[in-house]
């Protein structure tokens, strides 16, 4: 009987894993033509294309930077060499790869781009989706507040390409908490409840567990927000020497930023911590107005044996549910016989007839056309 199909049965063969799903026209070419517009501002700022492979060997794809994403990696063994491989999670583990083997002797600053399909173990409730188109840019060797704000500066003209203008881009100092709790001998289970608290922006927990960082992590917490008023406090806040090194790089960082890009709107939380285990800087997050899931995501790392390096991941799909609607490529229908080479380079995408139809405007109408070539002259189907 039917009913009795396993869920996974070859009579439902549109049946795809969950967190997997097909992009149908026009999606896929709206996919295609945003990607495309991204590496085009990336390749105008000097950033140069790579393109790693899809898997790797296990023990390559997951040292170093990679090591943070083996929670959320595919494996399987190769049946050539009986080694176990790993399908990417995230692509800037194998940049950073590239970078320190393939390109070690290449000249610094090393800038590359690259996009590619991600494949992930498991999906969040902001993002249901386990395969995750990326598009981004690394720029490898320099360690100043100059680096970091290029990368921001070039995500941000990328995204204006696409029609996001209005972003909010979120900048963090992740080992500045960390750096903190152990140079004040902050530690055991006293540090796991505060920064459990502090992980959940628990100001009443902060004060009550914090100790005598009480009133200093409360202040940062709370100050969260617009630049000058996290920045502020920052500075007047009673920070450990590694701390203080930390926030003043992250103050740095952001000048840098504002003498490049004074129109970019910039928001700091001093005491945010989450992210890539690699990160060891600055790092930013954007965000677009009434959208809560990221549109891209990056920082500072160390690539290979230390170098630095700093980058931006860009999410292409999330990207598209944010920007404006993008306009569709017109479709013109060719009448066998005619030719349609001129309309093409007029920006018409052509659909030639493969047979001599009696009725072409409803032969265009059928093939989902916006435009009929008869007798030479384009005519508008809505037209009519």
């Amino acid at each position: 009987m039917t009913d009795d199909l396993p869920p996974f049965s070859i009579h439902r063969p549109a049946l795809l894993p969950a967190g997997l799903r097909d992009l149908l026209p026009p999606d896929a070419e709206t996919e295609a033509s945003a990607v495309g517009a991204l590496l085009r501002v990336f390749a105008g700022h000097g950033y140069q294309r790579v393109k790693p492979p899809m898997l790797e060997f296990e023990d390559s794809l997951l040292t170093a930077t990679g090591a943070a994403m083996a929670d959320q990696v595919f494996r399987l063994m190769d049946p050539d060499t009986h080694r176990m491989m790993a399908i990417r999670a995230d692509m800037t583990p194998q940049i950073a790869r590239i970078a320190a083997t393939r390109m070690a002797h290449a000249a610094r600053p090393l800038r590359l781009s690259y996009n590619g399909q991600c494949l992930r173990v498991r999906a969040t409730q902001l993002d249901p989706d386990r395969q995750i188109a990326q598009a981004g840019i690394e720029l490898i060797g320099p360690d100043s507040p100059q680096a970091d704000a290029e990368i921001l500066a070039v995500g941000a003209e990328a995204l204006a390409a696409l029609g996001l203008t209005r972003l909010s881009f979120d900048l963090t100092m992740p080992p500045l908490v960390p750096t903190l709790l152990e140079e004040s001998g902050i530690s055991g289970e006293a540090r796991a409840k505060l920064t459990f608290a502090l992980d959940r922006k628990d100001a009443a927990a902060v004060a009550e567990y914090g100790g005598a960082l009480a009133g200093t992590l409360t202040d940062l917490l709370l100050a969260a927000g617009p630049v000058p008023r996290a920045l502020e406090a920052l500075a007047a806040a009673e920070l450990t020497p590694g701390a203080r090194v930390l926030a003043q790089r992250l103050a740095d960082t952001v000048a840098a930023i504002q003498a490049r890009a004074p129109g970019l709107k910039l928001t700091v939380d001093p005491v945010e911590f989450r992210g890539l285990k690699f990160h060891t800087g600055v790092c930013l997050t954007v965000y677009a107005p009434g959208h809560h899931e990221e549109l891209g995501r990056g920082g500072r790392y160390l690539c290979g044996d230390g170098e630095a390096a700093t980058g931006l991941t860009i999410y292409p799909d999330a990207v598209l549910r944010a920007a404006p609607p993008q306009p569709a490529l017109q479709r013109l229908f060719v009448p066998m016989g005619q030719d349609g080479s001129a309309w093409r380079e007029a920006g018409f995408a052509t659909v030639a007839g493969l047979d001599t139809v009696s009725d072409p405007h409803a032969e265009a109408k059928r093939l989902a056309c916006s435009h009929v070539l008869i007798g030479g002259a384009v005519i508008a189907l809505a037209a009519e």
